[in-house]
């Protein structure tokens, strides 16, 4: 029996659909944009089986111009994932076509992808007529060599079965890197605080989610096998506070209850979750918080 194993990165603009197809090719919802830092490889976000192949996939962050130290530090650990993969995915959407953001992936893979085989992946081809397909499949294969394109409907899950057994046959031959069990490389407190973020992103204006973060603070497994997770939302100003507790403690109430149900679903058990909100208005600049995401805090200078 000859195995194999590998990292595989999934880069593309925010939005591109990388956690939906993640999520898609793992076969359980593993997380959002958690980016766990390891000594060795990248950011290990989900484990797929496909025959004898192990897929892991190394799901970055969004790649986009980065303005503050927090984007910064997203955009390079996004980049790292790339570099450390042994192949790359390219997200790019179907009706969005090249963007500009597209263009700046394009020209830094040409220098993050040497030696590395890169596939094109054109998602949300539900939304466009095959021959707008074409032609940015055309486009995009005249700016870049990819070794194979793709059309994909990763919320929908077509074409991600034909993704997922050509990325098995390309993985290099090897022993595999996970108990075949294993669904992602993620510490439970982190997996239960990127629940909580994802309810907060779901349910709060588009700028918001940039300037909060949630950690759990605490984790109790009880006698009677239900979990009490306290966790803290700490945002940027006092206004934002305001925003995330809502009117009468509306919105935090609705997030709570939806992140407490995702959990339980995902523990299969009962979950008590507790969360309190709390202005720092310095956390973007506090080196423990990227720690917490995951990130590098030195990644955010420049």
């Amino acid at each position: 029996m000859t195995t194999r194993a590998g990292f595989i990165a999934l880069i593309g603009e925010p939005n591109a659909g990388k956690s939906t197809l993640l999520n898609h090719m793992v076969g359980a919802k593993v997380s959002i944009v958690t980016h766990k830092v390891q000594t060795t490889r990248a950011r290990v976000r989900g484990v797929a089986m496909e025959g004898e192949s192990q897929l892991v996939f190394v799901d970055t962050p969004g790649l986009f111009q980065p303005r503050r130290r927090l984007d910064r530090a997203m955009v390079a650990a996004a980049w790292g994932g790339a570099a450390d993969a042994d192949i790359i995915v390219l997200l790019v959407e179907a009706h969005r076509g090249v963007t500009e953001g597209v263009e700046r992936i394009l020209e830094q893979l040409a220098e993050v992808a040497t030696g590395r085989r890169v596939a094109l992946a054109i998602n949300k081809i539900d939304r466009v007529k095959s021959e707008v397909l074409l032609g940015l499949s055309a486009k995009l294969n005249a700016r870049f060599n990819f070794v194979e394109t793709f059309m994909i409907s990763a919320e929908k899950g077509h074409g991600v079965a034909d993704l997922r057994k050509w990325l098995a046959k390309e993985l290099p031959e090897g022993p595999w890197l996970y108990p075949e069990d294993q669904i992602a490389d993620l510490p439970m407190r982190m997996i239960a605080a990127e629940v909580t973020r994802e309810k907060l992103t779901l349910r709060l204006h588009q700028e918001l989610p940039y300037q909060l973060t949630v950690e759990t603070e605490s984790w109790e497994d009880r006698k009677d096998g239900s979990a009490r997770i306290e966790q803290i939302v700490y945002v940027a100003r006092d206004g934002h506070k305001g925003i995330i507790l809502g009117k009468h403690g509306e919105t935090i109430k609705s997030v709570s209850k939806a992140a407490r149900e995702e959990l339980q679903e995902f523990l299969g058990r009962k979950v008590h979750l507790f969360l309190q909100v709390k202005v720092r208005p310095n956390w973007l600049d506090e080196s423990e918080r990227y720690s917490e995401m995951g990130l590098d805090f030195r990644d955010g200078n420049g």
